[in-house]
């Protein structure tokens, strides 16, 4: 058997990451949101 190390990711590598996901996302609600409340108006 052989020990296997569990490596963690830099904190800037999950920064990144979020921003690469979250950014899109937050523009996808934006969007949802603005066209929801012309439904409305």
């Amino acid at each position: 058997m052989t020990a296997t190390t569990t490596r963690t990711p830099s904190p800037a590598l999950i920064v990144l990451f979020w921003l690469y996901v979250g950014i899109p996302l937050a523009v996808g609600i934006w969007e949802t949101l603005l066209k929801a409340s012309a439904l409305f108006h």
